[in-house]
């Protein structure tokens, strides 16, 4: 089964190339700036503002799945119609499709937790996007594709939150982590075990793929600080709801149902950041 990865030299994309080596497959992938140094990855250059460009890939590889594990932030040309145009190309070639989305399409208001039932009611441009790509994946390939929403990803040390911890900490970056953002942080390589679980499966719909903590951006970057030897206290704290900044203060996915159905465990942020957590190869 040949499953190309869109999005491959990327934080979430190399995570996936790398478990898809470790199993002994030989990995498809699309860079946009560059490939990854990765021997054994056949990488391609794909731009999805680009729908010749999307077809030429898709022509070349020719593969059973696609994961679109692209990152666009809030560029609508990319995040949405770019997701857009995938759907629309998996649904023509009968490609089944696995699209990572966020849990930036909530808003975060006048709810505990967000089950796989709950509509998007996004607050920002980058959920707006995100909520578009992934109700045009479901109302295409309603059969055959899989919108796995996730929340802030964190790794080894190589994330962009745990990038700014360290930051913060050494005074090299200005700023503050906020008290009142409340987020299910998922490891990496949960995230990517999960998502390989449910590519190699035939199920389709909403899953849910966060961690079972519900912590603050604060709250969490403090346990990469104390994993990391760093002070906790030279973190700067705000709240966000002084800030005036758009986006959800509350929004904690509830990965009960998905979790039922898989073998891997998504961990919660304490236990794989406490130091002495398993990692999973």
């Amino acid at each position: 089964m040949t499953v190309l990865i869109i999005g491959g030299s990327g934080f979430l994309g190399a995570e996936l190339v790398r478990q898809a080596m470790s199993a002994g497959l030989h990995p498809v992938a699309t860079f946009h700036s560059r490939p990854a140094d990765d021997d054994g990855v056949t990488w391609h250059h794909l731009d999805l503002r680009d729908p010749l460009r999307l077809e030429e890939v898709l022509d070349t590889v020719a593969p059973a799945v696609v994961i679109n594990a692209t990152s666009g932030g809030a560029d609508w040309a990319v995040t949405a119609e770019g997701g857009i145009r995938l759907a629309q190309a998996a649904a023509r070639h009968g490609i089944r499709l696995v699209h990572v989305s966020s849990d930036a399409v909530f808003s975060g208001t006048g709810r505990d937790r967000y089950d796989e039932s709950c509509l998007p009611d996004p607050l920002t441009p980058y959920g707006a996007a995100k909520a578009a790509a992934e109700t045009a994946v479901r109302l295409l390939c309603p059969d055959t594709a899989a919108v796995a929403r996730t929340s802030l990803i964190i790794g080894n040390g190589r994330s962009e939150h745990e990038r700014l911890v360290h930051a913060l900490a050494d005074g090299t970056r200005q700023g503050a982590l906020f008290t009142d953002d409340i987020r299910c942080p998922v490891h990496v390589t949960d995230l990517a075990a999960a998502l390989w679980e449910i590519t190699r499966s035939d199920a389709a719909g909403v899953f849910h793929l966060a961690g079972p903590d519900a912590l603050s951006r604060h709250e969490l970057g403090a346990l990469i600080a104390r994993r990391d030897g760093l002070d906790p206290a030279r973190l700067p704290s705000a709240r966000r709801s002084d800030t005036g900044l758009p986006g959800g203060l509350d929004v904690r996915l509830d990965s009960g149902t998905t979790q039922e159905k898989l073998h891997i465990r998504l961990r919660g942020a304490r236990e794989f950041l406490s130091g002495n957590s398993p990692k999973l190869t």
